[in-house]
């Protein structure tokens, strides 16, 4: 007998962009594998072509990259109804320079590439679904890029605060430091600023 899958979750986030009917949603529930994360385990490492594209469930998960001098910088933190994943290594099937890490033990639906093509082929919603979540992605990348080399680290602080509240109790200082491309002493210092004003 098949242990069905908490799939609810995803088909909501996909019925919250365009409706699905019967016939599509069990088309998700067939392609998109659950997978249960133990926390520090990697669903991707610099070198294997990231063969998955990663909806969370449940957890919290990092994607980071390591410079020549083995310094980690966070490129971005995913929870849940969120994606994870390096589109360039899924898409053109390159070795991936990322990883990508959880920071809890973790419940995720993935889908590969194969049954993504085929979901956009047979079913063309889908292809508006990603096509939305791709300029959304898109979108974001631009004001991350726009703020970086526009705002100071108090300000890039204060906005990820405001942006990603459901973040601070789940992701330590020295991984909000790493994404602000800060060190995590020079964040504390930020910290105490902002707390005496």
């Amino acid at each position: 007998m098949r242990i069905k899958m908490n799939t609810k979750p995803l088909i909501d986030y996909f019925n919250n962009i365009l409706s699905l009917n019967n016939e599509e949603e069990t088309f998700v529930e067939n392609v998109f594998k659950e997978r249960r994360i133990k926390r520090r385990q990697f669903i991707l490492q610099e070198g294997e072509i990231c063969k998955h594209n990663t909806f969370v469930l449940e957890g919290c998960f990092k994607m980071y990259f390591i410079d020549a001098n083995g310094k980690e910088h966070n490129l971005q933190f995913a929870i849940e109804n969120w994606w994870i994943g390096d589109i360039s290594s899924f898409h053109i099937e390159e070795p991936s320079k990322l990883y990508i890490e959880a920071i809890e033990n973790s419940v995720i639906l993935q889908i590969n590439k194969e049954d993504q093509l085929k979901l956009f082929v047979d079913y063309p919603k889908f292809n508006r679904i990603f096509r939305v979540l791709a300029e959304n992605a898109m979108i974001g990348l631009q004001k991350r890029t726009i703020q970086n080399i526009s705002s100071t680290a108090e300000e890039r602080y204060l906005d990820f605060l405001k942006r990603y509240p459901q973040f601070f109790n789940r992701i330590s200082n020295v991984q909000i430091a790493s994404y602000l491309g800060v060190t995590p002493e020079f964040l504390s210092a930020i910290r105490k600023k902002i707390a005496k004003s």
